[in-house]
């Protein structure tokens, strides 16, 4: 049935990767349309908010948690992972070191939170700094494509916080997955509901005859 009032969704989604990699200049680019080239590294974590008209019945507001790229904040992530429904992996295309560790923070998210029927969360791998020189596997798409593929990307974008290229791009794809995996997730619930309800009335009946 459709509704003349726009359906609401508050989506937590993480933002991680290796330090100084560039998760803060991208948020701010996203949400503030704004690029500094100083920026203190992130203690734990920061917040910040992102509200998209998606479409005509449709708002989205998106909490994006900045969480720190150092080592040591490792073993906060459960906590801070928590109830998220989206992730973005961020890596520095000019230093290879912080592609390398990719796979690690996909590691990290995957094994500390999944959606609610047991899958990964969807997570956007992006190339940052693609206005500078780049190293190493990100010069090839196909072998990036295919590493995605492998790793369990839902897509991957060359960006640049400093030139705004392809951040929001990146944040659509992110969100349309988030979306379907929401709207799957309440016809699972609905298709749920009916049999169970039909389960309580025929028990209800029946206690109602013994009594």
């Amino acid at each position: 049935m459709a509704s003349a009032d726009k359906r609401e969704h508050l989506y937590k989604v993480l933002v991680i990767g290796d330090l100084g990699v560039g998760k803060t200049s991208i948020i701010k680019r996203y949400v503030h349309q704004f690029f500094s080239p100083h920026y203190r590294a992130t203690i734990g974590v920061d917040f910040a908010l992102k509200v998209l008209n998606w479409d005509q019945s449709t708002l989205v507001r998106l909490q994006l948690w900045d969480i720190a790229g150092q080592e040591r904040y490792g073993n906060m992530t459960r906590v801070y992972y928590k109830e998220a429904v989206g992730a973005f992996i961020v890596f520095d295309v000019t230093r290879a070191a912080t592609f390398e560790a990719v796979q690690k923070w996909k590691n990290d998210l995957d094994s500390k939170v999944t959606l609610p029927n047991g899958k990964p969360v969807p997570c956007v791998l992006l190339a940052n700094k693609c206005d500078q020189a780049k190293e190493g596997l990100v010069n090839s798409k196909p072998q990036m494509d295919e590493y995605c593929r492998e790793k369990g990307f839902v897509d991957w974008y060359e960006t640049s916080a400093k030139e705004n290229v392809n951040i929001d791009d990146a944040a659509k794809s992110l969100v349309t997955k988030i979306l379907e995996n929401d709207e799957s997730n309440e016809w699972e619930q609905d298709s749920e509901v009916v049999p169970l309800d039909a389960k309580q009335t025929t028990q209800k009946t029946g206690d109602g005859c013994s009594c």
